[in-house]
């Protein structure tokens, strides 16, 4: 009997599978460049000048933007070749058409160019991951720059516009308790903009928000301040012991937008939640739609972002603080295990029409 030779590895190897895949990668670095340069154009208000439709040369448009003109010139060129925009070569003007500007300016239902922000902004903490990679430990929220600001344009599409009459009403009697006066806590609130507003439109109820970030506080207290919402208070406060520390039967609404899983100890923030719900109190949370299983995400639209942000932010911020580090994808089967093991007996979970990102989880006692 004569041993039968091992196969190699050309053996299995498939030429046109390596060939789809060799494609697919130079579109990907053609579609990652794009999004540098609709990141570029946002930040620095090229989008907005545009937005207008109008042809224009990159003398009038540098003009316009109060920008340097040869950086101008050299964006329409990179715009150009990603068909971001319209050029006329014989009139050296641009334009960018109607149908990209709905989609990445302030005139449509949202703006999709805050978006094009988050791999910029992960890429500036890509050696402090990489080192995470190879020693363990995490990177800590001081190493990330914008983040509180980028998080409050995504916040800006997600949440505020449908806060009041999507949001709110998934717990049917909160717009009227609301308007009679309750206690109300948004646990993360980064720069407080959903209590903000929640403040303005109920001056009868009493709204407090904390966060980890001193920066995040500081700008959503001057902000309070300068709006004149005296029912409204922000306080810099690590959440990590929150099961022991939060003050048992305090609040009517607890909410937590997008925080959770970025928690050291997200069981202990939840428990938390739970001590100081009153018995008729509701929690609202928005959370990733996801699943806990890899192959349960293979067709999320938005799967490999989300993953990848974990990574380079969520799951690393927690486990800088020597927490569980439980990431962005920690899915819904995980969270109805925590909500559960939190002591939630009710628990409803939703998505909304406009936000395939999110699950909004309505909870009570």
């Amino acid at each position: 009997m004569t041993a039968q030779a091992k196969p190699s590895v050309n053996d299995a190897f498939d030429a046109s599978r390596a060939a789809d895949f060799e494609n697919r990668f130079v579109r990907a670095l053609n579609e990652g460049a794009m999004l540098q340069l609709i990141s570029l154009a946002h930040r620095s208000g090229l989008l907005g000048h545009l937005a207008d439709g109008e042809p224009v040369t990159s003398s009038e448009l540098a003009a316009k933007a109060k920008l340097d003109e040869r950086y101008v010139r050299e964006w329409l060129g990179g715009a150009t070749v990603a068909a971001l925009v319209e050029h006329n070569p014989q009139a050296m003007t641009y334009r960018l058409p109607p149908e990209h500007a709905t989609l990445l300016t302030d005139g449509g239902e949202a703006n999709l160019a805050v978006f094009s922000q988050y791999l910029p902004l992960m890429g500036q903490v890509e050696d402090d991951v990489l080192a995470c990679f190879r020693h363990g430990g995490g990177v800590p929220y001081s190493r990330y720059a914008r983040f509180h600001e980028v998080m409050a344009q995504d916040s800006g599409q997600t949440v505020l516009p449908v806060l009041l009459d999507a949001i709110l009403p998934l717990a049917p009697e909160l717009p009227d308790r609301l308007a009679q006066g309750i206690d109300v806590l948004d646990l993360g609130c980064g720069r407080g903009l959903a209590l903000m507003k929640l403040a303005e439109r109920f001056p009868n109820s009493r709204f407090m928000g904390y966060d980890l970030s001193a920066e995040a506080i500081g700008w959503a207290t001057e902000r309070a301040a300068r709006l004149g919402l005296a029912n409204l208070r922000f306080e810099e406060r690590d959440l990590s012991d929150f099961d022991r520390t939060a003050p048992a039967q305090r609040y009517d609404l607890v909410t937590t937008f997008d925080a959770i899983h970025d928690q050291a100890h997200p069981l202990n923030l939840l428990k938390g939640v739970r001590r100081t719900l009153r018995e008729d109190g509701v929690y609202l949370a928005q959370d990733i739609h996801s699943s806990s299983h890899h192959h349960g995400d293979r067709d999320h639209p938005m799967g490999t972002l989300l993953y990848t942000l974990s990574i380079m932010h969520c799951m690393s911020v927690s486990l800088a603080q020597g927490g569980e580090g439980l990431g962005t994808m920690w899915g819904r089967e995980k969270a109805r295990e925590y909500f559960g093991k939190a002591g939630f007996g009710n628990i409803e979970v939703h998505q909304l029409p406009h936000d395939i990102q999110n699950d909004y989880w309505v909870l009570r006692p």
